[in-house]
């Protein structure tokens, strides 16, 4: 099979796999709240959490996660190049918060991120996830701990990697990250931003 054709292979079922919203699914198999109509309003792990089931919010966040671990872990273990290998983790990111099978309108892609980083580089993401730890513990802020954690992002994986092509990535990614937070930035500067665990 050509590269270039096992490489739309690989892009295109990324993107198709970002797309199935872990927090919909899941609240629908398990008979809860659509999250896209309580809280936030956001289809993830946190505001699924505001509907008090803690196991739907760990079954999505894992399965966030997944969607953007597996497609980047194969196309690596096929022996794509960086390049590629980091094209196909945004496509299942931009699934994610772009996803064909909901208008377009998906989560804020924070879990997603954490499964690429993790199939690229896992200290990476392991000092990504500390970061996001200490900030949830100390600020007891969702939002704050996401947008401070994926900001170190893209230089973590310049230190830990030097290649230019991973690093460009994660500072798109974290681009992104940030403009759909854009709102809970608005309400962390008004001081009106929920804490983790409220309704």
């Amino acid at each position: 099979m050509p590269i270039d054709t096992l490489t739309f292979i690989f892009i295109i079922s990324a993107y198709l796999i970002g797309s199935l919203s872990s927090a919909i699914i899941t609240c629908k198999v398990m008979g809860l709240d659509d999250p896209r109509s309580i809280g936030s309003k956001n289809p993830g792990a946190t505001n699924v959490l505001r509907l008090g089931n803690k196991k739907a919010a760990i079954i999505t966040l894992v399965g966030d996660v997944l969607k953007g671990l597996l497609p980047v872990l194969l196309s690596k273990l096929v022996g794509l190049n960086n390049s590629i290998v980091m094209l196909v983790g945004i496509a299942a990111f931009l699934g994610h918060i772009y996803p064909l099978y909901y208008q377009f309108k998906g989560g804020k892609g924070v879990a997603t991120a954490i499964g690429v980083y993790t199939a690229i580089n896992s200290i990476a993401a392991l000092s990504i996830v500390f970061i996001w730890l200490f900030c949830a513990k100390l600020l007891k802020i969702s939002s704050s701990a996401a947008l401070i954690s994926t900001l170190f992002a893209p230089a973590i994986f310049y230190f830990l990697m030097q290649d230019r092509t991973i690093t460009f990535g994660m500072l798109f990614i974290t681009l992104l990250i940030f403009w759909k937070h854009k709102t809970n930035i608005q309400q962390l500067l008004a001081g009106t931003e929920g804490k983790i665990g409220e309704k």
